[in-house]
């Protein structure tokens, strides 16, 4: 009796693992499946980055405008009462500053969830309404920082936070406008 082994053959590739068809070639056909998902995944945000940028900052201002129309149900609502009626020197009534706030966030979100004609006006609204927002470090300087500290309060944090949101749709206007500007340098 004797024992026979067969020694499994490779197919065949297009080119040598040296040359670079061939390299990329084995790559895939080693490669596991689960290190293929990482990859996708960074070309899916990549290719989709901007709009997932602008959506996830719509969302949040949809989420907290509308906060704003139910009473004490936002956070932030008598942070943004107070610096608001410092900025109007109390000639409007709260009420009425609240649903403005609120109005405005949730215009700005859908703005900027919907892009297209909507998206230039809610950036230019998204960067009043931040100088706004960012004033309340001077207008509130006791609310917002803690005494003897330049350490933020809990309210101040809640506004410094928002460099972020600032931050992200700086890159979005950066896009925007300069696409813009392409389209008319390009029609000359």
């Amino acid at each position: 009796m004797s024992s026979h082994t067969v020694e499994p053959s490779l197919p065949p590739t297009s080119g040598t693992p040296e040359s670079p068809l061939g390299k990329r070639e084995l790559d895939r056909t080693h490669r596991p499946p689960s290190s293929r998902f990482p990859r996708r995944l960074a070309e899916l945000v990549d290719i989709h980055a901007l709009a997932l940028l602008r959506a996830t900052v719509g969302i949040v201002f949809v989420g907290f405008g509308v906060l704003k129309l139910f009473p004490s149900a936002s956070p932030a609502e008598q942070l943004a009462v107070d610096a608001a009626t410092k900025m109007t020197l109390g000639l409007v009534p709260e009420t009425l500053l609240l649903l403005s706030l609120a109005a405005l966030e949730t215009a700005i979100g859908i703005g900027l969830i919907a892009g297209r004609r909507l998206l230039r006006p809610a950036l230019v609204a998204f960067f009043l309404h931040m100088g706004g927002v960012f004033s309340t470090l001077f207008l509130l300087p006791d609310a917002m920082w803690q005494p003897h500290s330049p350490a933020p309060t809990m309210e101040g944090q809640y506004v410094v936070k928002n460099v972020v949101l600032v931050a992200v749709c700086l890159v979005v206007a950066a896009h925007e406008w300069s696409r813009g500007s392409g389209r008319r340098s390009r029609g000359r």
